[in-house]
């Protein structure tokens, strides 16, 4: 494939992947990050387009070489910018901007001093130099990076450095190295373009995707309004502690507590103001909680507290410190200070315990706190021991 067939193929790559990009957003409101992507790559279809019609006589090689230039530098910085946007780094806007009038000017300098020599080096050095900033974007929290994220770091930032060795060696070593003529790296340049345009597009798009599927399965486990686990998250973090009570060692307690006369909440402030006690109740109690300690939403204002290796006097005394804490704690609403207080049952794990005999068993002693008069802890054993 020839260097003008190889630039045409960028040019209509990257409004295959503007197309899918479409139908991929079609029914969504779309982020500024895939909007940021979706010019980006707009941007690179039409600088590789005019690239193509240069010396064809339909546009001038004055007005197409530096205007396809400019826009390709746009359409990657962009690339890049959507990169680091995706990596919740918000500031890239306008370093971008400054290093992008620069490369131009710089490129535009290099095109007015040597049509050939100067303009190769000034572009393949900023064009590997703006996908590297993108692939140093996608490698930022490299530890907890899946599989296909570090791929497609990897392979950008090697793609990025074959690009930008074009323009080292014109520069260091104008008649090539070896067996290695300038248009050989020509050619490798046009096929590292042509990878990066396919690795870079379509991994974004799976990178995307991988996004929204892991937050739909965050979703599936995790409380919405209180970003705390639901049952469902609660009963798999719980799972592992039931099976290890029937070893000898230290006990594992459970706490259930529910908020005392929530409905009146609702009904004289809102549900609004409801919801911000709700966030608030759990903030007061995850300061009172160790890392190892795990807090759920069990349904409406019931929650459930997991305290590995814990016995039961001592989980008393933390259920006890966030009863204390949760009634002098009042939310402030739009129209008064919302004052709570919460009624505690506490058990602990044992070796022939189930989920459904567990749960019973600390719910027995919740509903004993609020018949004793809410707003107090009562522990499992004093339930069983009452006549």
């Amino acid at each position: 494939m020839d260097i003008t067939t190889m630039v045409f193929a960028l040019a209509l790559g990257n409004l295959s992947l503007c197309a899918a990009l479409f139908f991929f957003e079609y029914e969504r409101k779309k982020s500024l990050t895939l909007s940021t992507w979706s010019v980006a790559k707009q941007c690179q279809a039409a600088a590789w387009l005019l690239l193509y019609f240069r010396g064809s006589g339909v546009v001038p090689d004055p007005i197409s070489i530096p205007l396809g230039y400019s826009i390709l530098f746009v359409g990657v910085a962009l690339e890049a910018g959507a990169m680091w946007e995706a990596a919740e780094r918000t500031r890239w806007r306008r370093p971008t901007l400054w290093l992008l009038i620069l490369a131009i000017g710089v490129f535009i300098a290099c095109y007015i001093i040597d049509e050939t020599g100067l303009r190769t080096v000034a572009s393949s050095l900023i064009l590997g130099a703006f996908y590297l900033s993108g692939a140093a974007a996608l490698a930022l929290g490299w530890r907890d990076a899946t599989m296909l994220r570090r791929f497609v770091a990897i392979a950008t930032a090697l793609l990025a450095l074959l690009v930008a060795a074009r323009g080292v060696m014109v520069l260091t070593m104008p008649g090539g190295w070896g067996w290695i003529s300038n248009t050989i790296l020509q050619l490798w340049s046009s096929a590292a373009f042509y990878l990066l345009m396919l690795g870079n597009g379509f991994g974004y798009l799976l990178l995307t995707r991988e996004q929204v599927q892991s937050e739909i399965e965050r979703l599936a486990v995790v409380d919405a309004l209180t970003d705390c686990p639901n049952r469902r998250g609660f009963f798999i973090a719980l799972a592992p502690w039931l099976s290890l009570a029937r070893r000898p060692g230290l006990p594992t307690a459970l706490v259930l507590f529910e908020l005392d006369q929530f409905k009146r909440v609702n009904d004289s402030y809102g549900h609004p103001a409801g919801d911000n006690v709700l966030r608030a109740v759990v903030e007061v109690c995850k300061r009172h909680m160790r890392d190892s300690d795990q807090l759920g939403r069990m349904v409406g204002v019931e929650f459930a507290i997991l305290l590995p290796r814990t016995a039961l006097p001592e989980a008393a005394l933390v259920a006890e410190r966030m009863r204390i804490a949760i009634e002098s704690s009042p939310v402030k609403g739009e129209r008064a200070m919302i004052g709570m207080t919460a009624s505690f049952g506490v058990t602990t794990i044992r070796a022939d315990d189930t989920t459904v005999s567990l749960f019973k068993r600390a719910d027995d002693a919740l509903q004993a706190a609020k018949a004793g008069g809410r707003n107090r802890v009562v522990e499992a054993h004093a339930v069983s021991a009452a006549p």
